[in-house]
């Protein structure tokens, strides 16, 4: 069966281009990020890798840890890695997930079979630091992912964990925030002293708190 928002994230061991990893102990209290990409050397994944390692600054100071995962062997992924640098112009760090046997792609439905019956599809699962699934994300082999989205989503939900308040339609971190229709307007007053905006009694808004 699928995972679905507020499940528990699978727990798992797996071998690494950093080496073997028991998952719940790699992220330990932290957030975490895992996606599979169809196959090491091959176009598109090799682009979305390379962001993900151009970005290590954003995920580390937002408290996230990052994995990615094909069904592709450990020494490919030590052996693409060095093609990554080269042609993004990075450095990758973060684990890459050897899951010959399918193993975990089984456990987080990564492999459709009316799309490929054997390669992961673009998966990306993000997982609070409970370890339940917050943002799950699926995209065709054709379409590389937006890595700069998967931190706007990251601050969105680590601001509503944090407050009761949502984002708006294309919210980015420093835009007002919605009270979350939990909060009386009275309460609202109360709680957000920066003020807040009453559009409509469901619709209210107010600076975000924590900027």
């Amino acid at each position: 069966m699928s995972l679905r928002l507020g499940d528990v994230a699978p727990n798992f061991k797996a071998k690494t281009s950093i080496g073997e990893i028991d998952f719940y102990e790699f992220l330990g209290d932290s957030w975490g990020v895992l996606f599979s990409h169809p196959a090491d050397y091959t176009p598109v994944c090799t682009t979305e890798l390379g962001k993900t390692a151009l970005l290590k600054s954003e995920f580390e100071k937002r408290g996230v840890k990052v994995l990615a995962l094909s069904v592709d062997a450990v020494e490919s992924h030590k052996s693409w890695i060095n093609d990554i640098n080269e042609t993004q112009h990075t450095s990758v760090e973060f684990p890459i997930i050897a899951d010959e046997d399918r193993t975990v792609a089984g456990l987080y439905d990564m492999i459709h079979p009316n799309a490929n019956e054997t390669l992961t599809v673009r998966s990306l699962f993000i997982i609070g630091p409970d370890k339940k699934v917050k943002l799950y994300i699926t995209y065709p082999a054709s379409t590389g992912r937006n890595f700069t989205e998967v931190l706007r989503v990251i601050d969105s939900l680590q601001l509503s964990a944090q407050y009761t308040v949502a984002t708006p339609a294309d919210w980015k971190d420093g835009d007002d925030v919605i009270v979350a229709n939990s909060v009386t307007t009275e309460a609202a007053v109360a709680k957000f002293p920066k003020g807040v905006k009453i559009v409509k009694p469901y619709l209210r808004y107010t600076p975000q708190p924590n900027k």
